[in-house]
Order: C-alpha cells, then sequence, then structure tokens
C-alpha cells in the first residue's frame, strides 16, 4: 500500500492510477488530516508526500511522521513543484528519502517508488519489534521474553507480529483472520480468541501486553 498526499485532485488520480496500473495498491489523500486518519487504520510501505498542502504543509507533516513511533520507519518521497536546492535539502534532512519535482514523467516516477522500497526492504532485514521485555525478530522468526526464548507455530508468530507492527491500533477479529488467515478461511472470529489464548500463555509475563477490547478485538502497547 502506498498513500499519496496531494491536495490538487487531478495530479492525486493521476499518481494513484499509475501506481494501480504497474502492480501496487495505492489511496490517495488530500491533505495532512486525511493522512493521520488513514494511518489509524493501516501502516503505508511508502508515502508521496506534497509539500504545499493545505494545513499542515508537508515539511511539518513529515516532521510529525519521523517523531512517532508507529510511522518513524515509513519511507517518504517528497513530491512537489519545488525546485530550490534549500526546499530538498530541508526535505532529505528532515528524514525524506528521496525528492521528486513536478513535473516528471511517469516512468522516472515508478522508477524512484521501486528504487525506494527496494532500500527499504534491504534496511528492514533482521528487521527487530519491541514491546517493553517483549522482542520479535522478523526475519529469523525469533521471539523473545526479556532473555527466554518463545516457541511459537507459525500463525502464532503472524499474529504476534501483526499486532507488533501496529502498536496502540485496536485490531478487530475480523482483520485479523483475513490478515492472517486470507481471505478464503472459511472459520469464525472465536479462531482468533483461541490463538490469542494460547500466545498470551507462551508469552509468560508478556502475555499481559496484549490487551482485549471487549466487543472490538485486540491491541498490544500504546503506539509511542
Amino acid at each position: 500500500m502506498i498513500y499519496c498526499v496531494e491536495d490538487e485532485r487531478n495530479i492525486r488520480e493521476l499518481l494513484v492510477y499509475t501506481l494501480g496500473t504497474t502492480g501496487f495498491q495505492a489511496k490517495g489523500l488530500s491533505d495532512g488530516k486525511e493522512l493521520f486518519t488513514a494511518l489509524e487504520d493501516e501502516i503505508p510501505e511508502l508515502i508521496l508526500l506534497d509539500i504545499m498542502l493545505p494545513g499542515d504543509d508537508g515539511y511539518a507533516i513529515l516532521e510529525k511522521l519521523k517523531k512517532e513511533h508507529r510511522t518513524r520507519d515509513i519511507p517518504i518521497i517528497m513530491v512537489t513543484a519545488k525546485e530550490a536546492e534549500y526546499d530538498k535539502v530541508r526535505g532529505l534532512d528532515g528524514g525524506a528519502d528521496d525528492y521528486i519535482t513536478k513535473p516528471f514523467g511517469m516512468m522516472e516516477f515508478i522508477s524512484r517508488v521501486r528504487a525506494v522500497l527496494r532500500r527499504s526492504r534491504r534496511q528492514t532485514q533482521d528487521k527487530i519489534l519491541r514491546c517493553e521485555n517483549l522482542s520479535v525478530n522478523v526475519d529469523r522468526h525469533e521471539v523473545m521474553d526479556g532473555q527466554r526464548r518463545v516457541e511459537l507455530t507459525l500463525k502464532e508468530f503472524e499474529m504476534l507480529r501483526y499486532l507488533m507492527e501496529n502498536q496502540g491500533i485496536v485490531l478487530s477479529r475480523d482483520r485479523l483472520l483475513e490478515h492472517i488467515w486470507g481471505y478464503d478461511f472459511d472459520g469464525e472470529t472465536r479462531t482468533v480468541d483461541v490463538h490469542i489464548r494460547t500466545l498470551r500463555q507462551k508469552l509468560g509475563d508478556c502475555g499481559n501486553l496484549i490487551e482485549t477490547i471487549r466487543g472490538v478485538g485486540y491491541r498490544i502497547g500504546d503506539g509511542r
């Protein structure tokens, strides 16, 4: 998923369409408010961020993204008409991964998107997710409760990883079913409750980090 934050509708729709025709999922957002609302539901692999936006400009949004635990590692490409070297340096020094100046060709645009995603994936190799004493090494499929290694089944690991990647977000049972078991899984939401129960038992004291949100689903951590 790629979020395109652009207030000009024609440009926003063109970017989303181009990304869609080249194999990406993309969502168009008109300003920072819409972006942060979308981030409550899903963390994207990349954000395309215009600078000249209503409300908070791209620089202010970039600063907020880099300060938040859940969003600071999202790759960001600044997409703007500002050509001055100062503007580019300001964006890159603020944490942006690339800077594309309008107007630009769609082939170059897609190439830059792919390049940033490749760099990002290399940097996240051996990625470790942490919440208090609990740590998850994504690539090694290793879970540690402090100094104790925790053995999990594949589904338990995937569920814990998904919760850890979305710290502070309440994930519904239906959403967990869809993400872990896929659209074709014909089970019921009780499957999620069973896996959460065994996951808590295996995690020992760290199992208390998984919070039940009555009538909705589950959450781990506060996202900070």
